[in-house]
């Protein structure tokens, strides 16, 4: 039996459901979402061409002009690509921007192959509509912020909650000037899209106070939005306060063992350890000016002396001598002075498995 169009945004989120993108890959580029996968009606130039042709001599003409770019093998190579996700993919959607023209198109043209596929009413737009407004509504729960110095776990512990958002984790970076992935970060609007559907979930699950970690205006290159932030700077706080030793290892293991494994595992053995050693490079260089140059300038050396020794034998301990230093001038100084100006608002301050227990619902 055939399913009718979507206007069930929720569930479409909730739910996980496969998502066919016919829109242009320009479009899709610039945001899209997580179970979406773009199988475009028209290529960025045919979409140009038509655009053009429909501001210049309205809608009839580029309508004929777009049938005429995409037809004969062009057209049965696209229908073939959707036809494959549709029967990969039977219980999902398509959509185009708007849940127009291009939408209607495709799904008429699966019909003709004898695939009835559903289209999403209201198109991208509307999703991305629906995701903003439950930012909105995220950012008005009630809520409470975990803070705590560079390598208290903060992360792991959102992760690790059942009413936990996990900012970083949307934005597919860690915040510090070391925060960066092997793989790229997100766009602005995938990190928001990823943030609202967490959001979504969370509210489905009848989650009656959300967890938020104590973060700045941006992680990476992506800006928090702001209804999130406001609810971050006004919220209670609950802060970790574990040893700098305890603290150390866990920098280790996040940001040295497992940055170059995963270095090694995307570019090879070789080119791997040269993509590693530049990444911990340009983690000092973006905060040489805090640091001063000099100060830089040594902290580089024995950076580069761990990472040489790390590289012929194996071990691991020589980073403690640039992280340590790295902490204690300059990244636990600039926290606690911050911190020192949100007293007010703690409300509870312990070691990492005192505040998950803390945190756990009653």
């Amino acid at each position: 039996m055939p399913r009718n169009n979507s206007h069930d945004y929720k569930a479409l989120f909730v739910n996980d459901t496969p998502l066919l993108d016919t829109r242009a890959p320009i479009e899709f580029n610039q945001g899209a979402f997580p179970l979406s996968q773009n199988i475009p009606l028209m290529t960025d130039d045919e979409r140009a061409a038509v655009g053009t042709c429909y501001k210049q001599q309205g809608q009839s003409k580029a309508i004929r002009l777009g049938h005429q770019l995409v037809n004969g093998a062009v057209k049965a190579q696209r229908v073939a690509q959707w036809q494959r996700f549709c029967n990969s993919n039977p219980d999902g959607y398509l959509y185009c921007f708007r849940g127009g023209m291009r939408s209607q198109i495709t799904q008429q043209w699966l019909k003709e192959v004898g695939i009835d596929y559903p289209f999403i009413t209201g198109g991208y737009k509307a999703l991305r509509r629906y995701l903003i407004d439950n930012i909105e509504i995220g950012a008005a729960m009630p809520s409470v912020v975990i803070g705590g110095n560079t390598g208290c776990g903060k992360t792991d512990l959102i992760k690790s909650l059942q009413n936990g958002i996990d900012i970083e984790g949307a934005a597919h970076h860690r915040g510090s000037s070391f925060g960066q992935y092997v793989t790229q970060q997100r766009t602005q609007i995938n990190f928001e899209n990823q943030l609202a559907i967490q959001i979504v979930k969370k509210l489905e699950n009848r989650c009656q106070r959300f967890v938020f970690e104590d973060e700045g205006k941006t992680i990476g290159c992506a800006s928090l939005p702001t209804a999130i932030r406001n609810a971050i700077n006004q919220s209670d706080m609950v802060v970790i306060a574990d040893s700098l030793d305890v603290r150390l290892e866990r920098l280790i293991d996040e940001y040295i063992v497992k940055m170059q494994r995963e270095h090694i595992q995307r570019f090879g053995e070789e080119l791997g350890w040269t993509k590693f050693s530049d990444y911990l490079a340009q983690g000092l260089f973006k905060i040489r000016r805090r640091l001063g140059l000099e100060r830089y300038a040594s902290l580089v050396q024995i950076q580069q002396n761990a990472i040489d020794i790390m590289q012929s034998s194996g071990t691991i301990t020589q980073h403690a001598d640039w992280l340590v230093p790295l902490l204690e001038q300059y990244y636990d100084p600039m926290y606690e002075y911050q911190l020192n100006k949100k007293s007010a608002r703690i409300i509870f301050k312990g070691s990492h498995k005192e505040v998950a227990q803390w945190l756990e619902p009653t």
